[in-house]
């Protein structure tokens, strides 16, 4: 785990268990590829907070969008954040939000090197 540490300093101890259960069998290099293009696709949960917080006086949804979850978007969008239950939910989960999507990402990067 000290290696994903490495590459990754910003993560946190779920992700980066979750990234070691992940990468266990690959090689250094392997390993490297990964991380690099993982670094450009992931989320940083405080993006989501700050995303969650514009919608919550703004735009709601717009962190659904940057998480790939389109149709919740568009809903938090009409919804105004769903009468702004949802997003004070989202607010409350921010980091779950973002490790759910990370982890999401990197299993569709696995399935790339394989």
């Amino acid at each position: 785990m000290e290696r994903i540490f490495q590459m990754i300093p910003e993560i946190d101890m779920a992700e980066a268990q979750f990234l070691q259960s992940l990468l266990k069998d690959k090689s250094d290099d392997e390993v490297r590829n990964f991380i690099n293009i993982y670094r450009t696709r992931r989320r940083d949960p405080m993006i989501i907070l700050v995303t969650a917080l514009i919608g919550f006086v703004g735009i709601s949804g717009v962190h659904r969008f940057l998480m790939n979850q389109i149709g919740m978007g568009i809903l938090y969008l009409f919804t105004g954040g769903l009468c702004l239950i949802g997003t004070i939910v989202d607010l409350i989960n921010y980091k779950s939000l973002a490790l759910e999507y990370n982890q999401r990402v990197a299993q569709e990067l696995l399935m790339f090197y394989k």
